[in-house]
């Protein structure tokens, strides 16, 4: 995965500075994947690992699994890990159409299809519960998310309170070890994530 790590760094997915996350902190490290629909390559390795994760957690097992790519940065990771694993991919929309057929989910499926969500991150998960809603509403069973990076801000244990189970390709803390030790990033940079994240936990 170190390879897969600094690739994604290289392609500037992971940054290092003073950013304002969505839940209105100040962090010295921001993860941003949305510009992986510019680099086909990487997001065709990401869409093989998310793949390979998929089945080793069950999804795929029966006919009727389905992925859910989590609108907008998960929906390109859906799609690619969809076409790696050939499991087939639903989407939830952010709002309802007003007009045709009115879907709140996109793609086909069937009440009591298992369904494992995918997305690029996760801090607090409040995004993650709100997006599983829709598909729970519809009759579809959630049970697992499946992420890129977890930020290890304990999100995993906001989505378990929840019901939901957390799995990732990798932890921030690898990351940032996998970084130090290619070179890319500094010991004492490392040691500020660390203690903004030990100082920053949702739960």
């Amino acid at each position: 995965m170190n390879e897969l790590y600094n690739s994604i760094f290289d392609a500037g997915c992971i940054k290092f500075g003073e950013f304002r996350l969505k839940s209105g902190i100040m962090s010295p490290v921001y993860c941003d994947f949305r510009g992986l629909v510019s680099k086909p390559e990487l997001l065709k390795e990401i869409g093989q690992a998310l793949g390979e994760r998929a089945k080793q957690i069950g999804c795929g097992s029966k006919p009727g699994d389905r992925l859910a790519g989590i609108p907008y940065a998960g929906l390109p990771l859906g799609v690619a890990a969809s076409l790696a694993s050939g499991i087939p991919m639903i989407y939830p929309r952010k709002e309802a159409k007003d007009y045709g057929t009115k879907k709140l989910i996109e793609g086909e499926f069937a009440e009591g299809n298992r369904v494992l969500v995918i997305d690029d991150i996760i801090t607090d998960g409040a995004s993650k519960i709100e997006a599983i809603e829709p598909l729970k509403d519809a009759g579809l069973v959630v049970e697992d998310v499946l992420i890129i990076l977890d930020r290890e801000q304990g999100g995993d244990r906001i989505l378990a309170k929840a019901g939901y189970r957390l799995h990732s390709l990798g932890k921030l803390g690898e990351v940032l070890d996998a970084l130090v030790a290619a070179g890319k990033v500094e010991p004492d940079m490392r040691a500020r994530v660390a203690e903004f994240i030990e100082a920053n936990q949702f739960a």
